[in-house]
């Protein structure tokens, strides 16, 4: 057989030149086998947790479903609600600020604390017992500040406290502090660390291998997280409101329990508005940071 009349190897899962296509698809038996595996996985969940989606068909339930939704209408807009309505919206951000404000006075030094790589015991390659030590106890700091929900230290603050934003900045500085400080430590040992080795094994001090080495090559990323952060702040101070933390949530909470429906609408639609106008600042410093 000469060199040009040799088959030419065809590519995996080609049809044959002249032959029929295929009978089967041949994913088709692990298609079926990852479904039934994950069903075989989530069914036990969905009976545990008693999540049964068809009771919202049920006649009665419909019933109270639309009655519901009919009330939203007509829409509460007087001059007097609106004005608390901005009162209130403009309580709520600032809720989030401050608190992610206070997050950051949290989280930065814990971080810093918590990066291996800002350890000058660790440059020798085993970090010493006593750094290793502290280092354990910051990270178990950070687990113990992210792990109670913003709303239960919502609850404890409110009877420390009293009712009122003050309660819900501290709530979202905690929690919020948990979680930039453990995130925070991950963006910084994630990245090239010789520079800031270097810095240290000439002399430089840790806040300066700090600023002069890890901050300028992760600064875009943890600004990033940081204002995904302040937005995710806002969507929890209106819930902290449920509480009496104040701002918007606590007025939707009032309006509920006087089966207001045009005034909880009115309050959901400047809710939207707000987390739609935090989504557009948020990516637009985000763009402006990268």
């Amino acid at each position: 057989m000469s060199v040009s009349t040799l088959p030419h190897p065809q590519p995996p899962g080609a049809r044959p030149a002249g032959g029929s296509a295929p009978q089967r698809d041949p994913t088709f038996v692990g298609r079926v086998f990852w479904w039934s595996l994950a069903l075989v996985l989530l069914w036990p969940l969905a009976v545990a947790t008693e999540f049964r989606p068809w009771v919202l068909l049920e006649t009665a339930n419909r019933k109270v479903t639309a009655d519901f939704v009919a009330s939203f209408w007509p829409l509460v807009y007087d001059a007097e609600f609106m004005r608390m309505v901005v009162r209130e919206t403009w309580r709520t951000v600032a809720m989030a600020t401050a608190g992610v404000t206070l997050a950051l006075v949290l989280a930065v030094p814990l971080s810093l604390m918590a990066t291996r790589v800002l350890s000058l015991s660790a440059l020798s390659g085993r970090m010493d017992r006593w750094p290793a030590v502290v280092r354990w106890c910051v990270r178990a700091t950070l687990i113990v500040l992210r792990s109670v929900p913003e709303l239960v230290w919502a609850l404890v603050f409110v009877r420390v406290v009293g009712l009122g934003p003050t309660a819900g900045v501290l709530a979202i500085a905690l929690t919020y502090g948990g979680m930039l400080g453990k995130v925070y430590a991950e963006i910084l040992e994630s990245g090239e660390s010789h520079a800031t080795q270097n810095l240290l094994r000439n002399g430089s001090g840790r806040l300066q291998a700090f600023v002069y080495a890890l901050l300028p090559s992760h600064a875009a990323e943890l600004a990033s997280y940081t204002v995904y952060r302040w937005e995710c702040a806002i969507r929890s101070s209106v819930v902290l409101g449920f509480v009496g933390a104040g701002g918007l949530g606590q007025q939707l909470d009032n309006s509920m329990k006087m089966f207001n429906g045009g005034e909880v609408a009115t309050l959901l639609l400047v809710f939207i508005a707000l987390v739609a106008l935090a989504d557009h600042v948020s990516a637009w410093l985000r763009k402006a940071l990268a």
